[in-house]
């Protein structure tokens, strides 16, 4: 396909406005030091196809004032995609893909090999639910993100600087006192039951979520335990000081999150996803 390349991929950021003006394959990535783990699941998706892209950061996503608007890049995100948060998938002059969903079906498209749909409708439409309540709103990622505000809110200075960031990070997830209250609950919930699909899956042999072989679903998996359970700093060379906001220690999540799941974490990552990971 044109403007498509197999090689190895390294996060070498270029601007939002150098990248608008370039041709192909352009991820918008929030250029921080941390596994976030919707721009980590974008990333897997083109890296397990093997797909060469230009990386762009919005580091500067509304940085300059938390209370009163967003700064010059997030302005210049809005034009070019219509809305203010990463990731993004761009190809060529089509429609941005902002939305989780896009971006598997955009990967799929550039380079049908791996798949990354399991066989049958049936296993796609399983997949794409699940996937849902890993990274869709109220999901696994949606209230892990609750706790962070939740922690941090209790322990920060209003006047501190980064008391206005984690606000603004509260109200995009629609943060209230109650729902941090209610995430360890629901997080724990999806966490049984994608530990009970692993474990009907090895009890038929099989290794992964759905059917025979690797799907979006265990890209998704991997990626977003780096919100709960971050891989060892060696490999995921995050900023030291984020570590423990991002690291559960909610007894209710930990009893939830299986040696199975972290041991399918472990397997995809070696086998399929880019380690250590590159921020």
């Amino acid at each position: 396909m044109d403007n498509i390349e197999l090689t190895d991929i390294k996060v070498n950021y270029v601007g939002i406005e150098e990248a608008r003006q370039l041709s192909g394959l352009r991820l918008i990535l929030g250029a921080y030091a941390v596994p976030g783990p919707w721009r980590e699941s974008c990333k897997g998706l083109f890296y397990v196809k093997g797909l060469h892209y230009t990386a762009a950061h919005s580091a500067n996503l509304g940085r300059k004032d938390y209370e009163f608007g967003l700064d010059k890049t997030a302005t210049v995100l809005e034009e070019w995609t219509g809305q203010a948060s990463a990731p993004v998938a761009v190809w060529n002059d089509e429609r941005p893909c902002a939305a989780w969903i896009d971006q598997i079906y955009l990967a799929e498209r550039l380079q049908p090999e791996p798949p990354l749909f399991p066989a049958t409708l049936e296993d796609r439409a399983k997949m794409m639910g699940l996937i849902h309540l890993i990274c869709g709103e109220d999901g696994l990622g949606w209230n892990a993100r609750h706790l962070i505000v939740k922690n941090a809110l209790a322990n920060l200075a209003p006047d501190g600087p980064w008391y206005g960031r984690l606000k603004h990070i509260g109200q995009k997830y629609r943060y209230t006192p109650e729902a941090g209250e209610a995430a360890p609950q629901r997080v724990a919930e999806i966490l049984n039951l994608l530990n009970a699909l692993l474990e009907s899956q090895a009890n038929m042999g099989k290794r992964y979520f759905i059917g025979d072989r690797l799907s979006a679903l265990d890209i998704y998996w991997a990626c977003f335990n780096g919100v709960i359970a971050p891989l060892p700093q060696a490999l995921c060379p995050m900023a030291t000081d984020y570590r423990p906001a991002y690291t559960n220690v909610d007894p209710t999540i930990t009893k939830a999150l299986t040696d199975t799941l972290l041991a399918h974490r472990d397997t995809i990552y070696e086998n399929y996803l880019e380690l250590p990971i590159v921020f």
